[in-house]
């Protein structure tokens, strides 16, 4: 394992490497990495059962069973940190009863919906729309917290805190932008585009660019001044009183622009997600030294919660890092030892 890990290292950190060049080699390298975390993070089904609290919040993720151990990483470690809500859980069709039985015996019996059951309206089917548009009803009763599955707290969370004190939605900043803040889609359409003006190859790229290469054109009604953030989905609050209409509003308007067929890209609904956050009262825009998306770049020193995003969970070892400083937290937590920092 030791000689593995030593392998592993010296590719992904030494520029000189033949094998770093080719995307082989990546490839190689990350299903290694992943088999080593899955054999060290297993411990995590040995950790206490959390305490569900039924405190009018929700934490709420879609998830199957390929990803059973980093969801219990995520879930149980903001669970440790926020001391709030139950969890809610959407199977993604892939669950087993071995799984549902886990998750019962490790969150207190969570309440688990099916993805088919959902009706998502005239909104796109797939790409978690299922997931937005559920969260959306749900949160008209309580507060409800998105959760990724590839996500670890490793602090305090007290922004998260004071947002649900306050019933205030929230949202982790996105990737690519120097806009750290809500605006309204006018001001964001300049600060975000050269000039302030979309070009044809915006609108024609990648869908996040073309949809907000398009904000300033959307006719919503009740909304005459528009607001949007770039956010990421992975790790968003909805504020109690929310609803799906918004959310289909855009979708319609956003479709009927773009083309039906660009509407079913992957990465819709969370540009949804940021406009509905972006267009609820004194919404949050979590602080980026905080709360962090990570791209292989070592986290502040006083980071609180990382998303690990795509393949980049496995650069270096960082994912597996605070993985297993979780396992070791929660438990000494369960024999009532606190863990120096």
């Amino acid at each position: 394992m030791q000689i593995i890990a030593a392998w592993g290292a010296d590719i992904n950190h030494g520029s000189g490497s033949s094998y770093g060049r080719f995307g082989v080699w990546s490839q190689v390298r990350w299903r290694i990495k992943r088999r080593i975390y899955s054999h060290r993070c297993e411990a995590i089904f040995s950790t206490p059962p959390i305490r569900a609290r039924n405190d009018g919040v929700i934490i709420f993720s879609m998830i199957g069973t390929s990803v059973m151990t980093s969801y219990l990483i995520a879930a149980k470690s903001l669970h440790h940190h926020l001391k709030r809500g139950r969890m809610v859980i959407m199977d993604d069709g892939t669950l087993t009863e071995l799984d549902r039985s886990l998750l019962r015996r490790h969150l207190d019996d969570p309440h688990i919906l099916s993805l088919k059951d959902v009706d998502v309206g005239s909104c796109p089917q797939g790409g978690t729309w299922e997931r937005l548009l559920t969260i959306l009803d749900i949160a008209a009763d309580d507060y409800v917290i998105q959760l990724d599955s590839d996500t670890v707290t490793v602090g305090p969370v007290p922004h998260v805190e004071e947002a649900i004190n306050a019933n205030r939605c929230f949202t982790l900043l996105g990737a690519e932008t120097q806009v750290r803040t809500v605006m309204e889609v006018i001001e964001f359409t300049k600060y975000s585009f050269p000039g302030g003006q979309p070009s044809k190859e915006d609108f024609e790229g990648h869908i996040q660019g073309a949809t907000e290469s398009i904000l300033t054109r959307l006719a919503i009604t009740g909304l005459d001044r528009p607001r949007y953030v770039r956010g990421c989905s992975g790790f968003a609050g909805f504020a109690r009183g929310s609803n799906r209409h918004l959310a289909a509003a855009f979708s319609q308007s956003a479709s009927a622009i773009l083309g039906a067929e660009r509407w079913k890209e992957w990465g819709t609904e969370q540009i949804t997600s940021n406009f509905v956050i972006a267009n609820s009262e004194n919404a949050l825009v979590l602080p980026p030294s905080l709360y962090e998306n990570y791209w292989g770049s070592s986290p502040s020193r006083d980071i609180r919660f990382l998303h690990f995003i795509g393949t980049h969970r496995w650069h270096a070892w960082e994912y597996q890092r605070r993985s297993l400083a979780v396992i070791r937290t929660l438990n000494a937590a369960g024999r009532g030892v606190a863990l120096a920092a």
